[in-house]
């Protein structure tokens, strides 16, 4: 779809997919989730753990599948196995350098639609959210899901579009993590991450992270929130290529603030 059509549609067709754990998903069915993908998307997300144990060459090997994915414009964050070997710069530069552009705090606008992303932390829901009290180290846990929400809201006051999409890795709400055992969703998001999603009224949230969670939730406003674990799909999905296709709708330019 190019701009002309998109401009007569109205909307973007983004497909999302995350935790693809390269080389753990093989290159068969790396090659089956990608091939052919330019004929059913405009846009593709990729959610975080996008390898296994965050090293270098398991980025590149990702990088080659998704040259299958041209022309179309992949958007990405990373996930905490990009921070296992302490290379997640490295993998930042391996796949930008294979055309994807990794979000961090940071937006971009594709096709009328503006798109937001961050990593995203932990730290619970709700009432059971951990605060940072006591310990130091307890303190400097729950400030990092704080200091994602900040670098979330700085990157959605950046877009001027109708339509804003947020992608990050860990979930901002807690439908989405429910199916996974109970003792570990503090460990699966926090709803911290929630508050710039209802502030700036965006249009579609998509995460991963919750292999055994569930596909959709919404946050308080009613904005739809997206699981795209790939073995989450791969599980409600059988038969069928494991990525999330969902329609947004898009402007010819942006709105005025």
């Amino acid at each position: 779809m190019d701009n002309r059509d998109v401009k007569e549609t109205g909307v973007i067709r983004v497909a999302a997919v995350g935790d693809l754990h390269c080389p753990r998903t093989s290159p068969q069915e790396l090659r089956e989730l990608f091939e052919n993908l330019a004929n059913e998307a405009d846009v593709l997300l990729l959610c975080g753990d996008l390898t296994d144990y965050g090293k270098p060459d398991e980025a590149r090997a990702l990088a080659d599948h998704l040259k299958q994915v041209k022309p179309v414009p992949i958007i990405a964050v990373l996930g905490n196995h990009e921070y296992e070997c302490g290379k997640h710069d490295e993998i930042t530069a391996i796949l930008t350098d294979g055309g994807a552009t990794v979000l961090d705090g940071t937006a971009i606008e594709v096709l009328g639609v503006g798109f937001a992303g961050i990593k995203g932390f932990c730290g619970g829901f709700g009432a059971r959210a951990l605060q940072p009290w006591g310990e130091t180290v307890l303190k400097q846990f729950a400030r990092e899901s704080v200091e994602e929400t900040v670098k979330l809201e700085s990157a959605l006051a950046k877009l001027r579009t109708a339509s804003k999409v947020v992608l990050m890795h860990y979930a901002p709400v807690v439908d989405t993590v429910r199916g996974e055992p109970p003792e570990i969703f503090a460990f699966l998001g926090s709803s911290r991450l929630e508050e710039p999603l209802n502030r700036y009224e965006v249009t579609a949230v998509f995460h991963g992270h919750a292999h055994n969670g569930s596909l959709e939730g919404r946050t308080l406003t009613g904005t739809p929130v997206y699981n795209v674990a790939l073995p989450l799909l791969n599980k409600q999905f059988p038969g069928r290529r494991a990525v999330r296709l969902i329609e947004v709708p898009s402007a010819a330019a942006p709105v005025a603030s």
